[in-house]
């Protein structure tokens, strides 16, 4: 890999961060994104819900909210990559400005709400993918328009357009920037809407089922992580992601930029976003794959969520900061990490916190 960012990461940093991401879309679009060429090591492979994932390292949702990059950021090393978060109606999503950079901390702030281009156009790109017989772990996020009367409705549309498009699926019901978003987390929603889903997935009689996951705020109190973790067992999900964006700003205090509002992400995140991760970790028994996400930017943190209980971690607002080598370092740094403390596999070392 033929590391560039050094010169152009300052550039696109001085650029607003919504325009500095949608050159960066048309530049990974173009071709002009570096490739990975490190072979997967066989101690971080896995196989989760039926699918083989070469590495754990995956980019979380928002990045790629249209699925237009998702064959070049599996070049980049991801082990998977996930689209979205796409809405059955195309939206435009909350006004500009909408995303702010905290760069000292490390850290984003971003009230984008949802924009995105709607089930169809997500959908026939990864149909063409699908045809193409590409290779490689892609998952959809889905979640509710802004102005839908009928929020399960537009999930249920969600798992119609993508199921048979996408490894797996996730139930978006965690950002903050959507009004009534989270509601669907407390126990009587998130059981109707679990319920819907999963049956609306049941309905299509699939060849390959795509895993179903649920995607949790890090702002939950404790009995609500319990009262996600009874529902999610209850309905037969097949894994969580831990966690969203958060709503607090910890240790941000007198910060430029800190009380703008919606959600912040990065390395304020990652303290309360493992602590949830290793709650719901123990509150399921181990007997859900969860992916972990928030605040991310080393190899160490990477193994820290894995310890926590996540099978699979997710990145994204590390990369603004470091750029496409932070993949490879956290691919090359986990194998020592787990040889340190005597794991043969990266599996061995899930939850390992916990024992």
């Amino acid at each position: 890999m033929i590391d560039l960012f050094p010169v152009f990461g300052p550039l696109l940093r001085s650029l607003d961060p919504e325009v500095a991401h949608t050159l960066t879309l048309r530049l990974l679009e173009a071709g002009l994104a570096p490739r990975l060429c490190d072979r997967e090591e066989p101690r971080l492979r896995q196989r989760l819900w039926g699918l083989d994932f070469p590495n754990p390292v995956g980019i979380a949702a928002g990045f790629d909210k249209n699925a237009e990059v998702v064959g070049p950021l599996l070049s980049l090393g991801f082990g998977f990559v996930e689209a979205g978060t796409v809405t059955p109606k195309p939206q435009p999503g909350n006004p500009r400005p909408r995303c702010f950079r905290l760069t000292g901390q490390q850290a984003m702030i971003n009230r984008f709400g949802f924009n995105n281009q709607g089930l169809e156009a997500v959908a026939r790109r990864l149909a063409t993918r699908r045809r193409r017989h590409r290779r490689g772990v892609v998952g959809a996020n889905i979640g509710r328009n802004k102005d839908s009367v009928d929020a399960i409705g537009d999930y249920v549309a969600g798992v119609y357009a993508l199921a048979a498009l996408a490894d797996y699926l996730v139930i978006n019901v965690s950002s903050p920037n959507t009004p009534g978003l989270r509601a669907l987390q407390d126990r009587e929603p998130l059981a109707e809407l679990l319920a819907a889903v999963l049956a609306a997935r049941a309905e299509l009689c699939l060849k390959r089922t795509p895993a179903l996951l649920l995607k949790i705020a890090p702002d939950l109190t404790s009995d609500d992580l319990a009262a996600i973790a009874e529902v999610s067992l209850e309905a037969g999900l097949d894994g969580l992601i831990v966690s969203n964006t958060t709503i607090g700003r910890p240790g941000l205090d007198g910060v430029a930029g800190a009380s703008e509002t919606g959600g912040l992400s990065g390395r304020p995140l990652f303290e309360s976003s493992t602590r949830v991760l290793s709650e719901i970790y123990r509150l399921t028994g181990g007997r859900l794959p969860l992916i972990g996400v928030g605040g991310i930017a080393s190899a160490e943190d990477a193994y820290a969520k894995i310890r926590a209980g996540a099978s699979l971690v997710q990145v994204y607002t590390a990369l603004i900061y470091q750029g496409p080598r932070l993949v490879r370092d956290i691919r090359r740094g986990l194998p020592a990490l787990l040889e340190r403390d005597g794991f043969a596999t990266l599996t061995a070392a899930v939850g390992a916190d916990h024992r």
